[in-house]
């Protein structure tokens, strides 16, 4: 790979330099910028006829940034032929059908006897039966019931079905499957070669279960990392992500899949999300944008020229605007520079519903996104609606029927080349089923390396690293035993939430790998999650960062890591008061401001989102028996690290580029570790605090969110300390909930209305949470059996809620934890607006109760949420 990495064997002067972000901004600038270029030199530039089945009127003029490639083999004569018999044999319906892509949620396998749809997906809270942990037997059986249920179907021109999952670290639907490092792990590597090898774990997993396609790769280019899906994104320079894409498309497909065939154990993968998803303003998820053509083309399109001239036969197209205009019905980039220019002979699908953002669209109806050059509809929930609606389109000339023709013959190409015509149904493959190579030996190493590699040492003092193995290591935080927290959202369910370490039968905690390492070498370890110990450790590593999340999830304001929370920070400082060194391994998606705990620790690890094999960590922090490293540092920044909580977009090569820590950044064993004091000052208070989806967690009521308690005499607000509304209708203590004073507890007298509710100064707008089907969430206990009725409530503020009675859905055991969860569709349908939140939560009662509460937020719906009768 070609990157120069500014923070290779740099010795102490140079890494202050680069530290401090001073003076090497332009040298860093100047390989970016280079290396950018050179990423597109490899592309064969298009010979005169490449478009000689296009009319040159039809020839949609683009800025010519956009490179111009020549075929990449997926058009032959034979495959040509194959696809005109094909066709010449299909009815209308049948080429409609096609076009249309159903959520297994959302249509039966006996649906498909009647209509001829193309393609199925399992999206991020689909699952054989609702469940999320269904075992891979129910997998592959469930795909295999949909395969022969579209080939039992009468017809003239059988055609394969296509299933298609997000596959995007790993098979990480499936219970079993080895979880690699999110993207922005990856990028941290610097290693093209791993990236094809995880691309061909992925792949074969994947076979074993009968699903023959991925989302994957991401090759987004994330400039703002307050966007929630930055951990998808392998760099902020588009070099890095060009050097990428094609080797993961034949990691997946195979080298030359696309042009020779896919073969058995490889799958059809998907480049995404085209385009500009990564550099929308301000970070948000689905937003704009607003760039020029030729910057959009240089930085956000790089991947794509790499991905295509690897033969990825499809492409997805993103939710977001260019310059306010949806990606999805943009037919300049879809035909004029996906297609034409860049001579893309896959299919284009659109993301989840996606169309239904198309200005005069919905979910099910959306020609002007076909007549822009979409190929594929992923029309989850709306699948028949959008069959029934293109098909009167098509024959009333809405869409002419060559557009049809052509996206029908693309979806053909890529079945084709994907080897569907070739396979039998999922069950009778030779490689399917075949689960002693799930999470085998070999798939957990490739990902072991990924893990070592990926790790950046941000501070060293005093070469506190590595540990010795024969010493008594503590374990520590709330991610130090917790294989869930480790592979972040997009695992086993959409956010990745509620997972436990069984659900990960072939994966390894951090601490469990730690414990096997020192064990091994006589040493010994023991874990905890507040900072507790039973015997006195030589050293602790702190494991923490953040929870998991996907898409617009993760979408923050400020880049500040856990604003106003210091619980994690008192307890390593307690930790330093005791004279015990700390090491803090500290797991996210994105680079995060965190100098408080920097300055607190003896060394930093960046290990961003490392996925199931949490020994790689004890690979390089613990060394031999003679204290030397047993693997090095590798892990260079691909994301530049924040100065200031507020900086919001910070890139390498941009004009007043100052971070904390550089684009190339990375300590080595070697260099001098010793890192200055860092300020504290965020550049963030809390009243700039914006939080829309955690109001109550560990303990604490989550800023900017009040706790207020309330009756007929006014309302009180409190938090730690037991407090009561005005009248005592209604009073709180603080209870044990798994950890010391974590949870809650609510008493109401039944002397008259009483009230409990999270609220905000500034109403939010939860209107994307209620269309991507969250809930609202809350950890109980009852403590008392319940005397009537309990209202759960949102709305614009305090006061001014629509409840619905939950009393029904209370059904925890007395003395047992349990969590609820009230579908925001529930709520909105109840009343409330749901783009002007401002009571988030509340929980009222005129009768007597004893309720205990230990976390209130936003979660997914993974089958588990109800809507209570109003």
């Amino acid at each position: 790979m070609s990157v120069t990495h500014s923070g290779a064997r740099r010795r102490h002067s140079s890494c202050l330099k680069v530290l401090l972000g001073a003076g090497v901004a332009l040298a860093v600038l100047s390989a970016g910028a280079a290396d950018a270029r050179v990423a597109h030199k490899p592309h064969k530039v298009a010979h005169k006829t490449a478009h000689k089945s296009a009319k040159k009127s039809d020839i949609i003029p683009v800025d010519p940034a956009w490179p111009k490639l020549a075929p990449a083999g997926l058009v032959d004569p034979a495959t040509e032929k194959r696809i005109t018999d094909i066709m010449a044999k299909m009815t209308l319906e049948e080429k409609v059908g096609q076009t249309i892509q159903a959520d297994i949620n959302f249509i039966k396998p006996e649906d498909l006897a009647k209509y001829p749809i193309g393609s199925i997906l399992a999206g991020g809270n689909s699952s054989p039966g609702g469940n999320e942990r269904a075992t891979p037997d129910q997998w592959l059986q469930l795909a295999d019931d949909y395969w022969r249920g579209a080939a039992a179907r009468p017809t003239k021109a059988p055609i394969p079905l296509l299933f298609g999952i997000d596959a995007v670290h790993g098979h990480s639907n499936l219970v079993g499957a080895v979880i690699f490092p999110h993207n922005v792990g990856l990028g941290a590597a610097h290693d093209p070669d791993l990236i094809q090898k995880i691309g061909e774990v992925t792949a074969d997993e994947m076979s074993l279960a009968g699903v023959d396609w991925t989302f994957a790769p991401t090759v987004a280019v994330a400039r703002d990392k307050r966007w929630g899906r930055a951990y998808e994104s392998y760099s902020e320079n588009p070099a890095d992500v060009a050097a990428y894409a094609g080797r993961m498309v034949e990691g997946l497909q195979g080298v030359d899949g696309g042009k020779d065939g896919i073969k058995p154990g490889h799958i059809i993968s998907s480049a995404k999300h085209f385009l500009g998803d990564g550099g929308t303003e301000g970070g948000k998820d689905q937003g704009d944008a607003e760039m020029s053509e030729a910057d959009l083309a240089r930085i956000h399109g790089a991947g794509y020229p790499p991905a295509i001239q690897a033969g990825v036969l499809s492409v997805m197209v993103s939710f977001s605007s260019w310059n306010g205009k949806k990606m999805t019905g943009n037919k300049e980039l879809i035909t004029g520079a996906l297609k034409q220019r860049m001579h893309f002979d896959g299919f284009a699908i659109t993301d989840w519903n996606a169309q239904g953002q198309v200005p005069g669209c919905n979910n099910g109806d959306c020609p002007a996104a076909m007549n822009a050059g979409i190929d594929m509809f992923m029309a989850p929930d709306e699948w028949k609606a959008m069959y029934e609606n293109t098909l009167k389109e098509v024959k009333s000339g809405v869409i002419p029927k060559a557009r049809l023709d052509d996206a029908v013959r693309r979806i053909l190409r890529a079945k084709i080349k994907g080897g569907l015509f070739d396979r039998a149904a999922p069950k009778d493959r030779a490689i399917a089923g075949h689960w002693e190579n799930l999470g085998s030996p070999e798939h957990r190493a490739v990902a072991r390396q990924a893990v070592r590699e990926s790790l950046v040492l941000i501070k060293n003092e005093n070469h506190a690293l590595p540990l010795k193995p024969t010493g008594h290591i503590l374990v520590t935080g709330d991610g130090a035993d917790n294989i869930g927290k480790q592979c972040g959202g997009w695992t086993i369910t959409w956010q990745g939430t509620g997972n436990k370490n069984s659900d990960f039968p072939h994966g390894e905690s951090i601490y469990q790998g730690v414990k096997e390492t020192v064990e091994a070498a006589g040493g010994s370890a023991e874990v905890s999650t507040d900072g507790s110990y039973k015997q006195r450790p030589d050293a602790a590593i702190v494991v923490i960062g953040e929870d998991p999340y996907a898409e617009f999830q993760g979408d923050r304001a400020n880049l500040v890591y856990k604003p106003g929370d210091t619980s994690e920070l008192d307890m390593i400082q307690k930790l330093k008061a005791q004279g015990i060194p700390v090491v803090i391994v500290f797991e996210s998606g994105r680079p995060l401001w965190t100098n408080p705990y920097i300055n607190a620790a003896d060394a930093f690890v960046e290990a961003w989102l490392p996925g199931t094999e949490g020994g790689g960590i004890a690979d390089v922090l613990i060394g031999d028996a003679n204290g030397q490293p047993r693997h090095d540092f590798k892990g260079k920044l691909t994301f530049s690290w924040p100065k200031k909580g507020n900086q919001g977009p910070l890139n390498v090569g941009t004009e007043g580029y100052d971070p904390l820590f550089a684009y190339g950044y990375g300590l080595t064993y070697e260099d001098v570790g010793d890192v200055p004091h860092l300020s504290e000052d965020s550049g963030v208070s809390l009243d700039d605090v914006v939080n829309v989806d955690d109001y109550f967690d560990a303990g604490r009521v989550k800023a900017p969110w009040r706790l207020y308690l309330a009756d007929d005499k006014g309302q009180t607000q409190g938090d730690r300390d037991a407090f009561s509304s005005p009248g005592g209708v209604v009073s709180q203590t603080a209870v044990d909930a798994g950890k010391q004073e974590a949870g809650r507890s609510l008493v109401f007298n039944g002397q008259g209305h009483g009230e409990a509710v999270f609220s905000a100064l500034k109403p939010v707008d939860l209107s994307r949470q209620q269309g991507g089907k969250m809930t609202i969430s809350v950890t109980y206990r009852l403590d008392k059996p319940l005397q009537g009725p309990v209202m759960l409530g949102m709305g614009t503020d305090a006061g001014h809620e629509h409840a619905l009675d939950v009393s029904s859905v209370l059904s925890a055991p007395i003395g047992q934890w349990k969590t609820l969860k009230v579908t925001l569709d529930c709520m909105a349908n109840a009343g409330v607006d749901m783009k002007n939140v401002g009571a988030a939560f509340s929980l009222s009662s005129d009768k007597p109760l004893s309720i205990s509460y230990s976390a209130v937020k936003l979660a997914s719906d993974e089958g588990d949420a109800v809507c209570p009768a109003k």
